[in-house]
């Protein structure tokens, strides 16, 4: 056959298989969701990657929305105040802008971690113009992970994290569920991360009991929940939900994730005014952990505008100001400075904080100073003070009788210019 013949035979089969394949496919049968009516009544909607689905929940409130103490539009006052102020902190939102920051919580079947552990809601919230948007992804049964996953990440749009105890919790939750799903979803991005735990820790733990963040709400936020579902019920809601299908209690469990994300932005803001010193109602305790939380990250301007406000009033606040200002000119060998401080301590009526302060101001007029006589007096205040049967352990492990007595004998010989 010649090469005109066989190419004219090519181009007739080609054509019938053309003509053969081009016929329309059968419409694929609808996806079922159990209860999907239920689900869209609650503005929940499936998610679908091939044969399974997750259920997605979005909500949008106004920026003039208030949650506790503050108005959603008040976060982006603190962003503000990050940006255009030069206070440098590990919260600091500087560089960014408000839809930058990502609001994130997880709902798990239990409390510890490892791939035993499964996390059946991934809940987050972001500015988006004038609106403040929630999205939530549901786990509808433990095989689908991977439209989860899916639907989860390629909505992401963040640059930095928000959580209540993500760094420890729920972030290494996500990248160990992930693993298991690696090969079929986007990549985890990279992120910075804020944990307002850490932060309620530094500001509160010296007025709560407890820093769980439903205590934090009520005690600082002013955040009331009404007909809360507890977060210990969530995995036998879960499992419960797994078997029925049934959506109403998983309901109550994306209202009780949606109040922990709003929460974490009303916090943010507060966190930020406290910092900032722009919250008319903070106390001086609070004020005394802010400018000690400065003295803790070397920022010692910051530390020392915050602190010398609280100078002015002769309370407890004020002499654990002075102490922090006496340490941080120590750090700074300004001995003057720091002796004056030390020397205004020892006027707290505090046995642990007198006893610290005679001790430093004996090292410093001794080693510093060389002002011996002085250094001799401070040691023998504080051997009084510890000599005192009900003050024998304040200083445990740190400092003894024994040691003060070694320390006087030591500066009564500098005194009087014996050799050693």
């Amino acid at each position: 056959m010649s090469l005109k013949s066989k190419l004219s035979r090519l181009k007739q089969l080609s054509g019938g298989l053309q003509a053969e394949s081009v016929e329309t496919p059968p419409e694929s049968a609808p996806f079922e969701v159990p209860n999907r009516e239920k689900w869209e009544k609650e503005n929940v909607y499936p998610y679908i990657v091939d044969d399974n689905y997750c259920l997605i929940r979005e909500i949008k409130y106004p920026l003039s929305q208030q949650h506790g103490h503050y108005y959603f539009h008040d976060f982006l006052t603190a962003v503000e105040l990050w940006n255009s102020g030069q206070v440098s902190h590990p919260l600091s939102a500087k560089g960014h802008n408000a839809e930058d920051l990502f609001f994130f919580d997880t709902e798990t079947t239990g409390l510890g971690g490892g791939v035993g552990n499964t996390i059946f809601l991934l809940g987050y919230a972001s500015i988006s113009g004038d609106e403040l948007i929630v999205r939530q992804h549901i786990l509808p049964n433990p095989g689908a992970e991977v439209p989860l996953y899916q639907s989860f990440l390629e909505k992401v749009n963040y640059k930095t994290l928000v959580t209540y105890n993500g760094k420890s919790f729920d972030w290494p939750q996500v990248k160990t569920r992930h693993t298991l799903v690696r090969e079929h979803v986007p990549k985890l991005p990279e992120f910075g991360h804020f944990d307002l735990y850490h932060a309620a820790r530094r500001l509160w733990k010296h007025k709560l009991d407890r820093l769980k963040l439903a205590v934090v709400e009520k005690e600082i936020l002013g955040v009331e929940r009404v007909d809360d579902i507890p977060g210990y019920l969530a995995p036998m809601i879960y499992f419960e939900f797994i078997d029925s299908k049934q959506p109403e209690g998983m309901l109550g469990m994306l209202k009780h994730n949606e109040i922990d994300i709003l929460s974490l932005i009303t916090l943010y803001t507060h966190i930020t005014f406290q910092l900032f010193g722009v919250d008319a109602l903070q106390t001086r305790p609070e004020t005394y952990e802010v400018g000690r939380w400065f003295a803790s990250l070397g920022e010692k301007t910051e530390a020392e505008n915050v602190l010398i406000k609280l100078t002015t009033i002769s309370d407890f606040t004020s002499y654990q100001a002075k102490r922090i200002m006496a340490f941080q000119h120590k750090k700074e060998q300004a001995w003057e400075q720091a002796r004056s401080f030390f020397l205004a301590v020892v006027d707290s009526g505090d046995e642990r904080m007198m006893l610290e302060a005679y001790l430093e101001l004996a090292k410093i007029d001794e080693h510093r100073l060389k002002n011996y006589l002085h250094a001799i007096k401070y040691c023998q205040k504080a051997i009084l003070l510890v000599n005192q049967p009900k003050n024998l352990s304040i200083y445990t492990g740190q400092l003894t009788l024994e040691q003060l007595q070694k320390r006087l004998k030591r500066v009564e010989r500098k005194s009087v210019k014996l050799p050693r």
